[in-house]
């Protein structure tokens, strides 16, 4: 058993972690929208208004802060008028990157708004830049926020909608770099400027402008952005990041099926994260030193193979210990770099790539990583405070990675504490001290089992939090991390 130090300093307040790192993404993409959170008024399924009882149910235990979509790459192919009215008079399409399906538009605005309502979470629109004009994107705006007289509000209250919804969050465009357009960066630019003069904001809602970001490790996106834009055209940039084993998308590795050295290959994926996170920050310090203009990483998650036997354009697969692992080291990353980072948006909520949540007919299963989710959710709008550990490296020969993961912060007069040990075979025994803050009890819970443990239909708990012990004395914490597992320690 490693035996390692850490330090926590709460009166060393680094950034606020915004509730909306712990936010998610939902496309029109294989399962996700239809036949996973939308089954429709007359399903059989339990559901309010086609929309499943039991995942609002599940996405409110957690918190979900925000819910990012149409897409991805779907959402610029996406027109919104399409998507309104009787279900039975719209048109219906081709979603032409996502397994050449049809699409019947029976889930559009007032469905994504109304899913919204009953989770309680902001919604988080990606409007088309690609393939969509600047006044259908003005008039998306203006249907949704404005009650003016007008023709788009007139529209929305035949549509049965008469008080506009609020909404925060938009982007301009997705991936405008690839599916988006295949555009340069300085184009984008002009193109991202002169949209977003024509996004206005109606009464008292105020939109927070997203701009598309670079996907990867592209800091040449990055930098040609930064140049052509200021924060009085954006809020924000957007930030892609896909964690694969094997670090080729022609063959990426198995959801299921993998050995120790891609294990450890899929953990450095995650781990480098905050070095993309970091090159983009300092790109972004040159040009915007004010801190200003944010970063969301509205797109990040682990993507392999799809689950054999199912639609290759559907991105299904399964979700083991690893990828509660891969979700535990992330978001301790977030909320490190919360000063920039205000929202993060795995990829995706049900039945794609790193679900939180899997379906198959009625049944419902939560994953590990939605555990993960649930064991990190009191972190949302809490104090992020200097937190240090005295690490180990592991892994691969030629790959090393830190074998604990760890944030701290505050809120409420309660310390949490979310830890990860990635090793495979080696437990660690935790020696924290906690200054400037008045230690007296700790409680924790954990997530762990044997890496490839997963949950599906026939066992949809096999992977779950259990009560852990964690104790406190002289404003020292004992925990000890078994091997690959996910703790949470809250103080008082």
């Amino acid at each position: 058993m490693k035996k390692l130090s850490m330090l926590i300093n709460a009166r060393d307040i680094i950034s606020h972690i915004s509730p909306e790192i712990y936010g998610h993404f939902s496309e029109h993409l294989g399962r996700c929208i239809y036949n996973g959170i939308y089954v429709g008024e007359d399903s059989a399924i339990p559901n309010t208004d086609g929309i499943r009882n039991d995942i609002i149910e599940a996405f409110r235990e957690i918190k979900v802060p925000v819910l990012r979509w149409p897409g991805g790459c779907f959402a610029d192919e996406y027109h919104w008028k399409d998507g309104i009215g009787k279900k039975s008079e719209r048109k219906k399409m081709i979603n032409t990157n996502w397994g050449g399906v049809t699409e019947d538009n029976s889930f559009g605005t007032h469905e994504f708004f109304r899913l919204c309502e009953l989770v309680g979470c902001e919604p988080y629109l990606s409007g088309n830049v690609g393939s969509g004009t600047v006044r259908e994107l003005s008039e998306w705006i203006e249907y949704i926020t404005s009650d003016n007289v007008s023709p788009m509000t007139e529209l929305r209250k035949q549509n049965g909608r008469e008080k506009p919804w609020k909404l925060k969050y938009l982007g301009i465009g997705n991936e405008n770099w690839g599916c988006g357009g295949n555009m340069r960066p300085e184009f984008y630019a002009d193109v991202y400027r002169r949209f977003q003069s024509f996004c206005k904001n109606y009464g008292d809602n105020k939109l927070f402008r997203i701009a598309c970001g670079p996907g990867e490790g592209d800091i040449g996106w990055t930098e040609g952005l930064m140049k052509n834009i200021t924060h009085a055209h954006a809020d924000a940039i957007s930030l892609h990041h896909y964690t694969l084993p094997t670090k080729n998308w022609t063959k990426k590795g198995d959801a299921v099926k993998f050995g120790n050295e891609e294990y450890y290959s899929t953990i450095a994926g995650a781990v480098h994260t905050d070095d993309l996170i970091a090159r983009n920050i300092d790109i972004m310090n040159r040009y915007d030193p004010k801190n200003e203009i944010k970063l969301t990483v509205d797109e990040w998650g682990c993507w392999y193979d799809v689950m054999e036997g199912t639609n290759p354009g559907f991105l299904y697969q399964q979700n083991t210990m690893r990828d509660a692992v891969v979700a535990a080291y992330s978001l301790n990353i977030f909320n490190r770099r919360s000063d920039r980072v205000v929202m993060a948006n795995i990829a995706q909520v049900v039945n794609v790539l790193q679900a939180i949540i899997l379906t198959e007919g009625e049944a419902m299963i939560k994953t590990p990583t939605y555990h993960v989710f649930d064991l990190f959710k009191e972190h949302q709008g809490g104090e992020n405070v200097y937190c240090w550990c005295d690490n180990e490296k592991i892994g691969n020969e030629n790959e090393k990675v830190p074998m604990i993961s760890s944030s701290a912060s505050v809120k409420d007069g309660v310390m949490t504490i979310t830890l990860a040990n990635a090793s495979l075979d080696e437990d660690a025994e935790i020696s924290c001290d906690i200054c400037g803050f008045n230690a007296s009890s700790a409680q924790a819970k954990i997530l762990t089992g044997e890496v490839h443990a997963l949950n599906d239909i026939d066992n949809g708990d096999r992977v779950k939090p259990a009560e852990y012990s964690a104790s406190v004395s002289g404003g020292n914490l004992s925990v000890v991390l078994p091997a690959c597992s996910v703790v949470t320690v809250t103080v008082k």
